[in-house]
């Protein structure tokens, strides 16, 4: 799986995450005689901070050190033991992440079970900060934000790829999976002409049915959604000092009014307008 392929994360629209924290973060400080034998009923994801761990879950045995972290499915036992001399310490949260609200997206995913965070020194003070202003009543709204950087962070390590079990296709998990991948696909690429047309003709649903629900998801039809990000995508490029003309022609409109009109439909305001209060803003902070 290529790491742009994971980067899709970045690009599902959001009203398709639903995240909820189970509990407040778990402050992990695990002696050396510290041992867990457990069952969750939602997905857990643990971060190691210092010292060694030793999980077993099934048939797998883990260890875990500073700077990796580890994902429990809901419903799986698990075991765990300190195996240093020291305190193992690091944090733990429950959690679950739907997808459109009808299906657990970690459950249509392939993941490794037990990453090396690549971007540990980055992540190593949130995760830090995470766990030293843990609340002791329930998650905050900060905590949900700083927690989804985390989970987002250990997805683009462990993820391997999407489940293509046959079985899952007349299901509505794997129906969302297929609404999301596709409005992920026309954001990251939107000026690609046939981008659409192609990733429908990939979609193993009747066109119809697949555009019904994709409008039931998103709030548009996947034209309307594409329209949407190439708008988007005129915002940048008229805010870097693009003509309007110069951006009609880059997003294939041979008629500029036309391209306004769409602009003003979707964004609220003519390019123009648009341009010129950029302009003024960048101005006034460059006497500033």
């Amino acid at each position: 799986m290529e790491k742009t392929e994971q980067n899709l994360f970045y690009r599902i629209p959001v009203q398709a995450f639903s995240l909820r924290l189970a509990r407040t973060p778990i402050r992990m400080q695990h002696s050396p005689s510290w041992r867990i034998d457990k069952v969750n009923p939602v997905h857990d994801l643990v971060f190691c901070l210092t010292g060694n761990a030793q999980y077993t879950i099934g048939a797998e045995s883990i260890a875990l050190k500073e700077g990796e972290a580890i994902l429990i499915h809901a419903r799986e036992r698990f075991r765990g033991v300190n195996t240093g001399r020291e305190d193992y310490t690091g944090v733990a949260q429950h959690f679950t992440l739907d997808l459109f609200g009808r299906a657990d997206l970690v459950d249509q995913m392939k993941l490794d079970r037990k990453v090396v965070l690549s971007n540990w020194p980055v992540l190593r003070p949130l995760v830090r900060h995470y766990r030293e202003t843990a609340a002791t009543t329930s998650p905050t709204l900060v905590q949900h934000h700083q927690f989804m950087v985390m989970l987002l962070a250990f997805l683009d390590d462990a993820f391997l790829g999407w489940r293509e079990e046959v079985e899952l296709l007349a299901n509505q998990g794997q129906l969302s999976l297929q609404i999301m991948l596709l409005a992920s696909k026309l954001a990251a690429d939107p000026l690609n002409d046939g981008g659409l047309e192609q990733a429908l003709a990939e979609v193993p649903y009747n066109r119809d049915y697949f555009r019904r629900a994709f409008r039931d998801r998103i709030g548009m039809t996947p034209q309307k959604y594409l329209e949407l990000k190439r708008m988007e995508y005129a915002v940048h490029r008229l805010g870097l000092g693009q003509t309007v003309k110069e951006t009609a022609a880059e997003l294939g409109y041979s008629d500029p009014y036309f391209f306004s009109r769409m602009f003003k439909q979707y964004i609220g305001a003519s390019p123009s307008s648009y341009r010129l209060k950029q302009t003024a803003r960048s101005r006034y902070r460059y006497v500033e």
